[in-house]
């Protein structure tokens, strides 16, 4: 892991083997990935791969494979390589220091590298500010009675040495789960920068972390830990680690290689993008802005659009998609399902809301009649109409459009 060789790829782009040192071991490893998150990162081709919607970066054998997101083929692509960095920074999964002033003279930036960089340092702040300990029960041979004699153990291990007593005591130190969970992302970090710029900072981190035990980390146990008001200054810090180990795949191919991959679905990057610009935009208006909101469907199922706007007695629905639709018409599908939304929303507009140069479409009436209901009595007749929209992901100097909140409550009101 040295030198790592970099590919860039955009969303649903091709790669063979043979391409820019990408090798058939590379393929089987991320094939075996893909296995692992149910066929979602990738599709397999003859002696390739075909990318989705997924992107972020892969580390693997010295190589990394970056894959960048692209709403339009037709744009070029200088446009778009630093569009992920920017959405995940607006959208607060990584801090802006992070992609500050160390990183000014850098040309290209890794992702992995700025979240091991942030893990790091997020690491040193919790050394100097001080570690938690905590209670914790050890089982073991004392010189001193203290705790619960165990009298099996004590029995068949102290028959000889009568001064030593087996038993279950507390223990108040810092080898509690908490830190074992971040030693184990911090041992995964040590192993893929080795040779760069932050080995460093990552021993440094290793020598003056506490002396805590060394445990297979599962989900089961990052799921387990609940912080208190004594342990809540390491939220960032789990959050960080349990990113890693999540994305860590050791072993992945036939037990030679060793994997990190950090994707996003850019369908979900679009839809939080979207709904903090609104939130942004709404402060200090009487616009509520709401994300994910859920009803009942049928038995367990429920409805949730992606974001509903309310303005004084009125609800508007917006729908974020990321892939831009086939000749500029909206699918039926979304129709209906959009239509679905008005229905249980009591909502008068809908707006499938995608990227591209910015357009704006006439609203068009669902040909139903339908009734606003409260409390299950007819209040007054309901037209539900759809349109599509389109606003530009990046501006004119080649950074994000931070207008799309107005953007898009303009094209909610437009005609």
């Amino acid at each position: 892991m040295i030198k790592s060789k970099i590919i860039s790829v955009f969303e649903h782009q091709r790669l063979y083997v043979g391409e820019q040192g990408f090798n058939q071991v590379h393929l089987d490893a991320l094939l075996k990935l893909n296995e692992y998150h149910d066929g979602n990162y990738f599709e397999p081709i003859a002696k390739g791969i075909k990318f989705n919607q997924y992107v972020g970066v892969i580390q693997i054998d010295g190589l990394t494979i970056e894959i960048h997101p692209k709403a339009d083929k037709n744009d070029e692509d200088f446009k778009w390589k630093g569009v992920l960095l920017k959405m995940l920074q607006a959208c607060g999964k990584i801090k802006v220091e992070s992609t500050g002033a160390a990183h000014v003279k850098r040309q290209h930036l890794n992702l992995l590298e700025i979240y091991f960089e942030l893990y790091l340092r997020e690491i040193d702040y919790l050394i100097r500010n001080g570690i938690v300990k905590q209670y914790r029960k050890e089982t073991a041979n004392t010189k001193a009675l203290k705790g619960k004699l165990e009298f099996a153990g004590h029995i068949s291990k102290n028959l000889v040495h009568k001064e030593r007593f087996f038993t279950t005591h507390q223990v108040y130190d810092a080898n509690h789960l908490i830190h074992q969970v971040l030693l184990k992302a911090l041992s995964i970090v040590d192993n893929f920068t080795k040779g760069t710029r932050l080995s460093d900072l990552c021993k440094r981190a290793l020598l003056n972390f506490p002396n805590v035990s060394i445990k297979n980390i599962t989900i089961q146990n990052l799921n387990s830990i609940k912080l208190t008001r004594k342990t809540i200054g390491y939220t960032d810090g789990l959050e960080l680690a349990r990113l890693i180990i999540l994305n860590y795949s050791p072993d992945i191919s036939s037990g030679k290689e060793k994997m990190l991959s950090l994707l996003f679905d850019m369908n979900a990057l679009w839809e939080e993008y979207i709904f903090k610009q609104l939130q942004k935009h709404c402060v200090g208006t009487n616009i509520e802005v709401s994300e994910q909101e859920s009803k009942s469907f049928w038995g367990n199922n429920s409805l949730r659009p992606d974001i509903a706007l309310k303005y004084n007695d009125k609800t508007f629905i917006i729908d974020t998609k990321w892939k831009r639709p086939n000749n500029n018409a909206a699918s039926v599908n979304d129709l209906r399902q959009m239509y679905t939304y008005c229905r249980f929303w009591n909502a008068e507009k809908a707006l499938l809301l995608y990227p591209g140069n910015e357009s704006n479409y006439e609203y068009q009436k669902f040909n139903t009649d339908d009734y606003c209901f409260i409390e299950n009595e007819p209040l007054y007749k309901l037209k539900h109409e759809c349109k599509m929209g389109f606003v530009s992901v990046v501006d004119e100097n080649g950074g994000l459009n931070n207008n799309i909140g107005e953007i898009v409550l303009n094209i909610l009101r437009a005609e």
